[in-house]
């Protein structure tokens, strides 16, 4: 490949080429500030993942705990492949777990309160205003809230 890849015009080449630039030590030749900004969105792509199946969890969990009634297999099954994704992403990325501070939490809180609400036709109010789980519990995989 002796033409240089651009990254906006093919994305694969690009990476092939830079990787191969990589192995062989041609650092002057690689395209630095655009691997970079891959890496860093990798990052970030890493974080949003664990953001959205926290929020997935928790919506789950609050479905669980205030619609009883409604409970089935596919919630549990939600229940578990979200904790089992999140497990998963953590022993791969250690650092993520710096993000499931009180701060983070409350705020995905939130949203899975949202959710649970347009969800289970319940009122707002129904739902606590901060999560009432811990960390450790929404991870566990042999918890569950009580109704």
């Amino acid at each position: 490949m002796n033409e240089r890849a651009s990254h906006d015009t093919d994305f694969h080449a690009w990476a092939i080429q830079n990787a191969r630039l990589l192995r062989e030590g041609a650092f002057t030749e690689l395209d630095v500030e655009k691997i970079a900004e891959e890496l860093e969105a990798m990052g970030a792509s890493e974080r949003r993942e664990l953001l959205n199946r926290l929020q997935v969890l928790l919506v789950h969990l609050l479905k669980h705990q205030y619609h009883p009634e409604r409970r089935g297999k596919s919630w549990l099954l939600t229940i578990n492949h979200q904790r089992t994704a999140i497990e998963r992403l953590l022993e791969q990325s250690p650092s993520l777990r710096r993000m499931l501070d009180e701060e983070i939490i409350e705020r995905v809180y939130g949203k899975a309160v949202r959710d649970a609400v347009i969800d289970t036709d319940l009122e707002r109010h129904l739902f606590p205003v901060r999560c009432p789980y811990r960390l450790a519990q929404i991870l566990d995989e042999d918890w569950l809230p009580e109704a």
